[in-house]
């Protein structure tokens, strides 16, 4: 008896563990929790925030003010098989990004440069653009990048345009429906970022680049164009961001408030800075974005973000070379119009 007891032990114990064993089942965890994007701009929402970014829920990545939870970050990236070995050395971008301007300073003075108020304009270009299309397989020595291979380039959430969800509603001030998307945009961007933020190493990516032909420089307080890795400099446009959507005085949350004159000068960097990070993510993280099982999501939100900017002309075409493969295919699909 007490062998068979032995036996049906075993077989209870296999059963119960028989969840942790099977890989797929991470996978089904991660789709039953909250959708990392989802548009809430319609012309029947109300269009005051009643929340800063800072008050979002608090993360592994303490710095960013509206970094997800990191809860549900570390436990996606466990799920998923992801290991990462801790850093030899701690990245200088580790810092609190809400401290005082100063003390940012001096904190970055081993690297020789000061932190200026605005990001860098610069783009170095290696090369003449490569323009891949995905829909054509010519015989070119340079296969095409993962986001624009089949079926990763043609997944979304929904089918159509999101032209309809841009547009101004009536009876809106403009500034107003600006910096709202704006604010739902940043904090979108910066979840996903959070996401394979691990990954992004300065031994790995030393340089901000969207592909092998685009280099982005930061231009330092002594105006010099610098080379940055890509955790330091994404780390910067977030803190410049953060620090623009939450002073009153550029993004005024109370009713009546004005907006100041150059607000809409400020939308337009920061949509800038908030493609590149698109960018550098598509060219060099999205693998990790298929591996969670999020290609959807996030091609979902970058066809949402390109119909907003191109609605309202926030940026312009030199700056949507990196990726302008990737819009052409959105366009030819309808969900950009």
């Amino acid at each position: 008896m007490s062998f068979l007891n032995t036996i049906r032990g075993l077989g209870r114990s296999s059963k119960k563990n028989k969840k942790d064993l099977d890989p797929t089942l991470s996978t089904a965890s991660f789709s039953s929790s909250p959708a990392f994007y989802a548009h809430s701009n319609s012309s029947g929402n109300n269009l005051r925030r009643t929340q800063s970014p800072t008050k979002t829920s608090p993360s592994k990545h303490s710095n960013s003010p509206v970094r997800s939870s990191a809860a549900d970050s570390s436990s996606i990236r466990s799920q998923q098989g992801y290991a990462q070995q801790q850093l030899q050395q701690v990245s200088p971008t580790k810092r609190n990004r809400l401290q005082h301007p100063q003390q940012q300073q001096q904190s970055l003075q081993h690297h020789n440069q000061n932190r200026q108020s605005s990001p860098s304009r610069t783009i170095q270009r290696k090369s003449k653009s490569q323009h891949f299309d995905a829909s054509s397989s010519s015989a070119s020595s340079t296969p095409p990048p993962l986001f624009l291979c089949e079926p990763y380039v043609r997944t979304a959430l929904v089918k159509g345009s999101y032209k309809t969800i841009v547009q101004l509603p009536a009876y809106v001030d403009l500034n107003e429906w600006l910096t709202l998307n704006i604010f739902e945009f940043f904090g979108n961007l910066d979840s996903f970022y959070g996401l394979v933020s691990d990954f992004v190493t300065p031994d790995q990516f030393p340089t901000m680049n969207a592909g092998p032909t685009t280099n982005y420089l930061w231009v330092d307080s002594t105006g010099q164009a610098v080379n940055l890795p890509a955790r330091t400099y994404i780390d910067y446009v977030i803190t410049w961001i953060s620090s623009k959507i939450n002073d009153q005085e550029n993004f005024p949350t109370k009713t009546g408030a004005v907006f100041p004159p150059f607000v809409q000068k400020d939308v337009k960097n920061i949509t800038r800075q908030m493609f590149r990070i698109f960018a550098f993510i598509y060219y060099n993280q999205f693998d990790k974005i298929v591996h969670l099982s999020l290609e959807a999501h996030f091609n979902s939100f970058f066809a949402h973000f390109v119909s907003f900017i191109k609605e309202f002309g926030l940026l312009d075409q030199r700056e949507l070379e990196p990726l302008q493969c990737l819009i052409d295919s959105f366009e030819q699909q309808g969900k950009i119009n």
